[in-house]
C-alpha cells in the first residue's frame, strides 16, 4: 500500500477512532467489518441500512455507536400501524396562549435508530423520505430543519417477511450503505458465551460514556472533503459503476448517485485509516456495500441463487485495478 506524508494532522482523530472501536469490541463481539462501515457512513454523512437475522445485534450495534457519539438521540420502533405524525411530531392547541403548539415527534434529533424499518406503511415511509432526502419535515404547511449531525440507522429482518411492506427503490437510494450483519464465527461465538457467563447479564448501555463529541464528528466529516483522490482512482469509481449497466445479470444499474457514494464513502474509510489518501483498496472495501442494494437483478440471475452482493462483487474483480 502506498505511503505518502500526511497533509492532515490526524493524530487526535486515530485516538479518538481506537478509543470508540475499543468500546464498540467491548460490547459487541466480532463484527469488526460491520463496525469499520457504519463509522464510514456516519463520516460521510450518510444513513445505514443494517440487516440481518434477529439476534446477531443490529440494534446493539446501532444504539452502541449512537451512545458513543455526544449527541440527541432518538429511537423509533416501526409497525404496520405506524402513522406520520407518530415519528414527526403533531401540532397541539395550546389553551393558554390561544395558540398552535408543535411537539416534534422521535425523529427529531442527530442521530436516530428506526428499527424494522420495512414495517411501516407506505404514508409513513414518504415521511421518513422527505427527513432522508432533505433533512427537513413539513408538518401543516410549515418546514422544520434537522440538524447538521443528522443521520439514520435503520435496521431491517431479511427473513421475515410477513407483516412488512417493500421499501421502494428510491428510498433505499438514500441509504449509503447497506451492512450486512451474518452470524459469528465459532470462536466468536465461543467468546460471547464466555462474556455472558463470565458478567451473567447483557453490558448495560446507560454506564456507556460519549468518546466523541458532535463538534468533534462535524469537523471529522469537514476533513473527508480534503481527502486526496487521483485522477485515476476517479475514473475506476466511474468503470465500476458503468459496469453495474451493462452487465446481463443486473436489470437495474447503480445511479450517478451511487458513484458520488462511492467516492464519499471510500474517502471516509480511509480517513478512518489514519491516511489523507485513497487507494483502490479502500474503493474496494466499500463498494459493494454502497452498491448491492441499488441493483436489481434479473429474473434469470435470481433464479440462478445469485445475490447482489455476490453479482456487485464479481463486477467489481472485473474492472481492471489502477497502478
Amino acid at each position: 500500500m502506498e505511503e505518502t506524508t500526511s497533509r492532515i494532522d490526524l493524530t487526535g482523530f486515530s485516538e479518538k477512532i481506537n478509543e470508540l472501536k475499543k468500546c464498540i469490541s467491548e460490547v459487541v463481539v466480532g463484527q469488526d467489518k460491520a463496525v469499520d462501515l457504519i463509522l464510514t457512513a456516519i463520516l460521510a454523512n450518510g444513513h445505514v441500512l443494517i440487516e440481518g437475522v434477529p439476534g446477531v445485534a443490529k440494534t446493539l450495534m446501532a444504539k452502541i455507536i449512537s451512545r458513543l457519539i455526544d449527541a440527541d438521540f432518538s429511537r423509533v420502533q416501526f409497525t404496520p400501524d405506524l402513522m406520520p405524525s407518530d415519528i414527526l411530531g403533531t401540532t397541539v392547541f395550546n389553551m393558554k396562549t390561544s395558540s398552535f403548539d408543535f411537539h416534534r415527534g422521535p425523529l427529531f434529533g442527530d442521530v436516530i435508530l428506526v428499527d424494522e424499518i420495512n414495517r411501516a406503511p407506505a404514508k409513513t415511509q414518504s415521511a421518513l423520505f422527505e427527513v432522508m432526502e432533505e433533512r427537513q419535515a413539513t408538518i401543516d404547511g410549515k418546514s422544520y430543519q434537522m440538524g447538521e449531525l443528522y443521520t439514520i440507522l435503520a435496521t431491517q429482518n431479511p427473513v421475515e417477511q410477513e407483516g412488512t411492506y417493500k421499501l421502494p427503490e428510491a428510498q433505499i437510494d438514500r441509504f449509503l450503505m447497506k451492512v450486512t450483519l451474518g452470524y459469528p464465527s465459532l470462536e466468536e461465538e465461543v467468546a460471547i458465551l464466555e462474556r455472558h457467563h463470565e458478567q451473567a447479564e447483557f453490558v448495560k448501555l446507560r454506564n456507556v460514556k460519549p468518546v466523541l463529541k458532535k463538534e468533534e464528528l462535524l469537523s471529522l466529516r469537514e476533513l473527508t472533503r480534503k481527502v486526496y483522490v487521483e485522477p485515476t482512482l476517479i475514473r475506476y469509481v466511474a468503470l465500476i459503476i458503468q459496469q453495474t449497466r451493462t452487465s446481463k445479470s443486473i436489470y437495474l444499474g447503480a445511479s450517478p448517485r451511487a458513484s458520488v457514494c462511492l467516492l464519499q464513502a471510500a474517502k471516509a474509510f480511509a480517513l478512518l485509516q489514519g491516511r489523507d489518501f485513497v487507494t483502490p483498496e479502500d474503493i474496494k472495501f466499500v463498494a459493494v456495500p454502497v452498491l448491492q442494494h441499488r441493483l436489481l437483478l434479473t429474473a434469470e440471475a435470481e433464479m440462478e441463487g445469485y445475490s447482489t452482493a455476490k453479482v456487485s462483487q464479481r463486477l467489481i474483480e472485473k474492472v481492471e485495478v489502477p497502478k
